[in-house]
């Protein structure tokens, strides 16, 4: 008998545990954000407010790359052409579930088939981390934050590359 009790206690304590655990990362964390506003960087360098609408974000200062939005804006793809800086290395990272707007598997299909774009919103946003923006021709755009080629070096532990700022101290 006292196996059994002892057993029970040992698997109620893990999923007590394992549902804290699960909570924690998929919802815990996060925090609706109460305005978002998105940034681009210009071919020449500078960085400009776009506008948007219908914005809705969520970010955890657990990680640097959690960052997640979505809107609307009225700016064409011949527009951001004109003005804003390609970014061809996009690959979105998942959200979670609850986060209904954003989709990465579905953005990661049109980034490949061309049916959407990506733009460097702001480069090294924190060190190493990129923030990207996609748009398709109907003004829908979704951002998040990724590891930019600096950053996938120094978070190894190597020292930061040629042409890389340097690793910021602790």
């Amino acid at each position: 008998m006292r196996g059994t009790t002892v057993s029970l206690l040992i698997i109620a304590a893990a999923l007590l545990v394992g549902g804290g655990v699960y909570y924690m990362q998929v919802y815990g964390y996060y925090e609706r954000l109460p305005a978002v506003s998105i940034e681009m960087t210009t071919q020449d360098g500078s960085v400009q407010e776009i506008p948007v609408a219908q914005a809705e974000g969520i970010d955890a200062i657990s990680s640097p790359i959690r960052f997640r939005a979505c809107f609307t804006t009225t700016l064409t793809p011949d527009e951001m052409a004109a003005r804003f800086t390609p970014y061809p290395e996009a690959e979105p990272l998942t959200g979670p579930g609850w986060f209904d707007c954003y989709d990465a598997d579905a953005i990661g299909d049109a980034l490949a088939d061309g049916t959407m774009t990506a733009w460097l919103g702001t480069a090294d946003i924190t060190y190493g981390i990129d923030r990207v923006i996609a748009l398709d021709a109907d003004g829908r755009g979704y951002v998040w934050h990724q590891i930019n080629p600096c950053g996938e070096v120094v978070f190894d532990g190597k020292p930061a590359p040629e042409g890389c700022p340097p690793k910021p101290e602790n």
